[in-house]
């Protein structure tokens, strides 16, 4: 898309001047002039400009070539330095394809100071590292890393590029996606390939869960996918697995990084985060009060696991969102998996239905979470809960 002033409808108002958050407009000889390496299309001139003499045409788009497009690509989201482990998932899931289509499978590494990390890709599948280390990189920026990653793959050209559906990966792909330009297809809980035509198939829950789409890109490159956490399994990592490790040059300028962070605050609310605990006890609804998740802590507390919560508690304002597991929260796969109080709708299912042991505990003999738990105890939590975490402390001690 491109934007343009009708300068024979522009009287040099300034409305538009005053309203571009970029500063990207100026008036000179009562005429507006826009700065296109500074605008980013948000369309706020136009919506001030009262004569319409300010315009986006969008361009007409290409269908690529897909001859020049192979390779499965991962995005390798890292925090701190540290690579998470949704990475080393999507690499076991990547490999798969990647075998499937007889490619390459590739990781692509972005940050400051992390070309260390390269090797540890390898180790969990990669073929190839590409990495763009760069001191401007090192806190995550969505137009910094949109534009290191656009710059690989428009030199590279992969057919496949699949990302964490974490904070980061939701609002990475997704701008990606559009600069592309291309499809995406977000919280895959499934991918496979189409063995005659070889379009990537990307599956994901539909309508509240009650359907499972699978969606395929046909036209454009690469084909894009978002997973969630915990759905997909790492492979076991191989010291000795040898790959090729690439540094790559993306120069950025202080325009490219819109945004300063001045400072990170961390939840001290998490004990343990939530994706990486063994055990999780998660409480809802049948807890009725905030204060009463004092027990599904106290239990936490007793095994050394985490809090969750199903959307209903954290739609009340009893505990912060990022505790919450299910379609619209964190997909969890714990050890064991406690729902207190929590009813099961599908929503919430989706989200921890690959728990190794579901525990769950209801007043209600009907609630759904009884048809997908490993063990279920019909009785008023606010007696079992404690009975449980006085026996697991005697036990422990």
């Amino acid at each position: 898309m491109s934007i343009k002033v009708i300068t024979d409808k522009c009287n040099g108002c300034k409305f538009c001047m005053s309203a571009c958050p970029l500063d990207a407009i100026k008036v000179e000889n009562k005429k507006a002039a826009i700065e296109l390496e500074k605008c980013n299309l948000c369309s706020a001139c136009i919506s001030a400009c009262k004569s319409n003499a300010i315009v986006i045409e969008k361009k007409e788009i290409k269908v690529v070539n897909k001859e020049d497009y192979r390779g499965v690509w991962v995005f390798a989201e890292q925090k701190n330095g540290e690579i998470d482990s949704v990475s080393y998932e999507l690499l076991g899931e990547g490999r798969k394809l990647a075998d499937k289509l007889g490619e390459e499978l590739s990781a692509v590494l972005v940050g400051a100071d992390i070309r260390k990390e390269a090797e540890k890709l390898i180790c969990y599948g990669a073929d190839k590292v590409y990495v763009v280390d760069n001191p401007m990189l090192k806190e995550y920026q969505d137009s910094s890393y949109s534009k290191a990653l656009f710059s690989l793959i428009q030199r590279h050209k992969p057919s496949i590029l699949l990302g964490g559906a974490t904070t980061i990966g939701r609002s990475l792909l997704p701008r990606l996606a559009v600069m592309l330009p291309t499809g995406l297809t977000a919280d895959c809980t499934g991918l496979d390939i189409d063995d005659e035509k070889k379009l990537l198939l990307q599956t994901r829950p539909a309508f509240g869960g009650n359907i499972m789409a699978t969606i395929i890109c046909p036209d454009y490159r690469p084909q894009m996918a978002t997973v969630r956490p915990r759905v997909m399994k790492k492979l076991a990592e191989e010291p000795s697995r040898k790959g090729e490790i690439i540094d790559e040059d993306v120069r950025f300028i202080r325009r490219d990084i819109m945004t300063e962070i001045v400072n990170v605050v961390k939840d001290t609310t998490i004990h343990v985060n939530l994706q990486d605990a063994e055990i999780i006890v998660s409480g809802g609804r049948g807890l009725k009060a905030p204060e009463n998740f004092k027990i599904i802590r106290e239990l936490a507390d007793a095994l050394g696991g985490a809090v969750g919560s199903s959307r209903a508690a954290v739609d009340a304002g009893w505990i912060p969102y990022s505790h919450q597991v299910g379609q619209t929260g964190k997909t969890v796969a714990p050890k064991i998996y406690f729902a207190c109080g929590i009813s099961g709708a599908i929503q919430h299912q989706v989200g921890m239905r690959t728990s190794d042991v579901i525990i769950a505990i209801n007043k209600d003999p009907q609630a759904p979470i009884f048809q997908i738990a490993s063990y279920g105890i019909v009785g008023d939590l606010f007696q079992v809960v404690p009975a449980l975490t006085k026996k697991f402390k005697e036990v422990s001690n």
